[in-house]
């Protein structure tokens, strides 16, 4: 009635740190160009990350073709001491390697091991992606998610025979599954 939207939101460990991620870099206090603090309240400023992002989705979704870029990227931290216990995302926490390994098909993720004072002792390599080509070559062939059918621009590229295993980032060994459904093939297989 008073022409504003409160939002809440339940979301996954994936979902949150995307949202947590673009929201700490985008609500920083800003200062005026007289140098005096930023007149906005923490609210204020945190409405307009959020105006930000939506922003952003919308002129990303004016070009309804699949996205030759991977969808997100992720810092992923290991303890060297104990490697066995995975890792923890930066803001959220921590994920099983089934998660990893799902999010590995179509996001950059950078794995850092860390000794037991947090310092970073190794920064690996990113994950292998599908290329731009061979992402808008699986949007010919499969034209949306090869499970439920959801449009190809909620779809992410897929490793049926997972990269670290040894399969081929490919055509062959591709396919395009929305989010839900490929957080659903990583968890619980086909």
């Amino acid at each position: 009635d008073d022409g504003r939207l409160e939002i809440s939101a339940n979301l996954d460990i994936i979902a949150g740190e995307k949202t947590r991620t673009l929201m700490e870099t985008l609500s920083t206090p800003k200062p005026q160009p007289d140098g005096s603090p930023d007149p906005r309240t923490p609210e204020q400023i945190c409405a307009a990350a959020f105006e930000t992002i939506v922003e952003l989705a919308a002129q990303g979704l004016a070009d309804t073709t699949f996205s030759a870029k991977p969808t997100n990227g992720l810092l992923w931290t290991w303890s060297a001491d104990n490697p066995a216990l995975g890792g923890d995302l930066q803001n959220m926490g921590p994920i099983t390697e089934a998660t990893a390994r799902m999010l590995s098909c179509d996001t950059t993720i950078t794995k850092i091991i860390l000794n037991t004072d947090g310092v970073p002792l190794d920064v690996g390599r990113q994950e292998r992606l599908f290329t731009p080509g061979q992402r808008k070559a699986l949007l010919v062939r499969d034209r949306g998610c090869i499970k439920c059918g959801a449009h190809a621009g909620r779809c992410q590229g897929h490793h049926v025979h997972h990269w670290s295993e040894g399969g081929p980032t490919d055509l062959d060994n591709g396919c395009l599954l929305c989010s839900s459904c490929h957080d659903d093939v990583h968890h619980h297989g086909w």
